[in-house]
């Protein structure tokens, strides 16, 4: 990735930051050793995108527990982040344990707290890409604005950029961009060659 021969591009299932919770999912390595990988990775990756998914309302995760990810979140400043309320599957070993349920209202809750800190994080991360040039894939043309995708942005998952003015695009092609504005997912650009 740093010599550029790899899309800088890193999906890992965090799922959560307390190191209880973490253990009742049967899940390794505790959140300092996470935040520790995280610089470590962006010092030598500074374009590198971070995604990763959460769960919420794990059985007995407490109030405690959820601020807790959600320090870990705001330490972290992952770029792209998905977020699912617990909810029991069948041959689970997590259906096993004696933690009491979260009620469904609390990991509603919770899961939209979630969300809008990951939303504000998202928006902070893509303002910092104003006046940056980007090299994006263009998947498709509506209405004379070309929707294309930079090396952060997965297909059908993650935000989009979408290419306003300058020079047509063609679909399928790559394009060299200015970022003009962000949003809290997806970027606007100008198209520049």
């Amino acid at each position: 990735m740093a010599d550029g021969r790899v899309l800088p591009y890193l999906d890992i299932p965090f799922q959560h930051a307390n190191a209880r919770i973490l253990r009742l999912m049967r899940r390794p390595a505790g959140a300092e050793n996470t935040l520790e990988r995280i610089a470590a990775w962006r010092k030598a990756v500074p374009d590198i995108t971070l995604r990763s998914t959460f769960i919420v309302g794990f059985p007995g995760e407490s109030e405690s527990e959820f601020e807790d990810l959600l320090a870990w979140l705001r330490a972290a400043r992952l770029d792209r982040v998905g977020c699912f309320e617990y909810s029991p599957v069948q041959g689970a070993a997590a259906n096993a344990l004696s933690e009491a349920p979260v009620p469904e209202a609390v990991k509603a809750e919770r899961r939209a707290r979630f969300m809008e800190l990951a939303a504000e994080i998202s928006a902070e991360r893509l303002a910092e890409k104003v006046g940056r040039t980007l090299k994006v894939l263009v998947d498709h043309v509506e209405a004379g604005v070309a929707v294309a995708r930079s090396a952060g942005d997965a297909p059908e998952i993650d935000g989009v950029v979408r290419i306003t003015s300058g020079p047509a695009s063609k679909v399928g092609e790559f394009a060299h961009v200015e970022v003009m504005a962000a949003g809290a997912y997806d970027l606007e650009a100008r198209a520049i060659e």
